[in-house]
């Protein structure tokens, strides 16, 4: 018996092996060097160690400072919008809409679409001049910004198509987690008489809190390494004068543009941690929710 367990845990690791070998090839490896590049200085061909020489530049540049800013302002304010309307849009689209499935199609198109092409076609529904947000502005004879070229809007313009952008895997998600939910509650609800927003908070979002907790998780560490969306929207720059500035942004740059990898692994190691400690607060904030 126990010679075929053997066997079996040896089969076992045979089959392991080749997925255990790609994850340490990369995932775990590039972790652990950018951990020791974090300590050294130099070109990436003749690097030396430095110590914490990187980390003290890094925590000390006031650049880093705003890309944090930035970075910390887009996910708190597009995780939580993004969520609301996915919410709202989800729970119609079960609740009131037929052929949801065709919507629901729709609105995963921009999942499946590249960042890119995307972010090229909102550089023209941005554009002050010609952009087709300014011109229903200007329909309904309100303000017309200029999204693109000023600093003070750059952000603002970034967390629109952040919201927008984190709609179609949100919705997806949710509509299956609806389907998820016993049509019974429904019926003995209605009942007794219920109304729709009674069976939403009483019913609906007590049993979407593990989908809900799964969604801010994976919205929340995507949302700090954001940079398709800037490096696209604003053809490649940071917006005006690095006011869209982020971590993920301020690594690219200090790695590719500057040259000072690093600079950069220093960055990456502290945004690394960042992201660990939200999460992780944000997940025991989840669970004593989801224990009420």
């Amino acid at each position: 018996m126990k010679n075929k367990r053997r066997k079996n845990q040896w089969s076992a690791w045979w089959f392991l092996g080749p997925a255990l070998l790609g994850i340490f090839l990369f995932s775990v490896f590039p972790i652990l060097r950018a951990l020791i590049m974090s300590f050294q200085s130099g070109s990436l061909i003749s690097m030396h160690w430095t110590g914490l020489s990187n980390y003290k530049y890094v925590i000390q540049d006031p650049y880093f400072a705003k890309a944090l800013q930035n970075t910390a302002l887009y996910a708190f304010t597009v995780v939580p919008i993004g969520m609301v309307i996915s919410i709202a849009i989800a729970w119609n689209l079960f609740n009131r809409i037929k052929h949801s499935k065709f919507f629901e199609a729709l609105f995963f198109m921009p999942y499946v679409t590249s960042t890119i092409a995307i972010g090229i076609v909102f550089r023209y529904i941005f554009n002050g001049q010609y952009g087709l947000l300014n011109y229903i502005l200007r329909f309904f004879h309100l303000g017309t910004p200029n999204w693109l070229d000023n600093p003070s809007m750059n952000m603002i313009t970034v967390i629109i198509f952040g919201v927008w952008l984190s709609l179609a895997f949100n919705i997806v998600i949710l509509m299956s987690a609806l389907r998820g939910i016993d049509p019974q509650h429904y019926t003995i609800a209605k009942m007794y008489g219920a109304s729709d927003s009674e069976m939403f908070f009483r019913i609906t979002l007590p049993q979407l809190i593990p989908t809900l907790a799964f969604l801010l998780t994976v919205n929340l560490i995507s949302a700090f390494k954001v940079y398709t969306s800037i490096y696209a929207l604003f053809n490649g720059q940071p917006g005006i004068a690095g006011s869209a500035m982020t971590a993920v942004y301020y690594i690219f740059n200090k790695f590719q543009t500057v040259g000072t990898p690093g600079v950069a692994m220093a960055a990456t190691v502290l945004l690394f941690l960042i992201i660990l400690v939200v999460s992780f607060l944000q997940n025991k904030l989840l669970n004593k929710v989801g224990r009420r």
